[in-house]
């Protein structure tokens, strides 16, 4: 049965509607696998052949989603464009001044997940900071909450505990696109960045990314499917923990588990304690072929969503 999507335009399918910010101007633009536009046509590309496009930056997992989770990225030549990547992951984690005094406007285009542990928006705040500092325009080419937009949950960052993995008052749920998140920042912040933002079509609140005719991209390597993305903001939790949240599977995030937990168990006292109708967690034994446990058999459980709009 063919399921009616409904048609949503992201930032860099309406960017024509805006070349008075961009022509004839010196265009950075930093942006990842998931930069592309409804036809699957990379951001890098389109900017790149419309317009003045001078240096390319990458965040955590590179331009076109060549590094693991936490591995360092070096500057390199994009071998498609032959423009020079800065890295914005490792020792250096916001463009130099130096980088930034050889262009007008600094364009920002990455899917997030709409969780505050997703690193991409600190990429993001930092480069409103020191765009800020350095009088460069800075845009964003914005996408939708694939959350939908209305979900807030989790506690509230304290900034004394600032790391890169939040840097933000926000909640762990903030129900924002990265455009009203960069919005709401540059006042509550204070930043003072000239920020501009290229908004979405055809998407309104309450909307997750299934029932759009959006492109699933893997915004990184461990998050290879739409459901590990709706499930992360949960499972990113056992992270802190000694339980394994998948990596190294096929399923990060969508499993959890442990060598010394007993799957049956959990799993039944789980659905137990859980409407069934929403979800279920399923008995499941798996290998990490590396991070925790790796080569270690695991004992835990899979979840799988059975009713995405009671879910979220």
């Amino acid at each position: 049965m063919k399921i009616n999507k409904i048609c949503v335009k992201s930032g860099i399918d309406n960017i024509k509607d805006y070349n008075y910010l961009f022509e004839n101007k010196k265009i950075g633009l930093v942006t990842n696998i998931t930069g592309v536009d409804k036809n699957y046509n990379s951001t890098v590309d389109v900017i790149n052949n419309l317009y003045n496009l001078e240096i390319l930056f990458a965040p955590e997992h590179g331009l076109r989603g060549e590094y693991q989770a936490g591995e360092e990225v070096e500057n390199y030549i994009d071998d498609i464009t032959e423009k020079t990547v800065i890295s914005l992951y490792g020792d250096k984690k916001v463009p130099s001044n130096d980088t930034l005094r050889n262009i007008d406007i600094l364009i920002y285009d990455i899917q997030d997940l709409g969780i505050r542990y997703y690193t991409y928006i600190y990429t993001m705040y930092l480069c409103m900071k020191v765009c800020s500092y350095n009088k460069v325009k800075f845009v964003i080419l914005d996408r939708i909450n694939p959350l939908g937009g209305k979900l807030i949950e989790g506690n509230i960052l304290d900034h004394k505990y600032d790391s890169f993995v939040g840097m933000l008052p926000i909640p762990n749920v903030y129900s924002l696109t990265v455009g009203e998140l960069a919005s709401y920042i540059n006042d509550t912040e204070n930043i003072k960045c000239d920020l501009n933002v290229i908004p979405v079509k055809g998407w309104k609140r309450g909307v997750a990314f299934y029932e759009t005719d959006l492109p699933w991209i893997p915004p990184s390597p461990n998050i290879p499917t739409l459901n590990s993305a709706l499930i992360y903001g949960g499972t990113c939790l056992f992270e802190g923990t000694n339980v394994s949240e998948g990596r190294g599977t096929t399923k990060p995030f969508e499993i959890i588990g442990a060598p010394w937990i007993e799957c049956h168990k959990l799993s039944k006292y789980l659905d137990e304690s859980n409407n069934l109708e929403v979800v279920y967690f399923r008995p499941v034994y798996f290998i990490p072929t590396f991070s925790k446990y790796e080569k270690e058999l695991c004992s835990g459980v899979q979840i799988h969503i059975k009713d995405y709009e009671k879910f979220l």
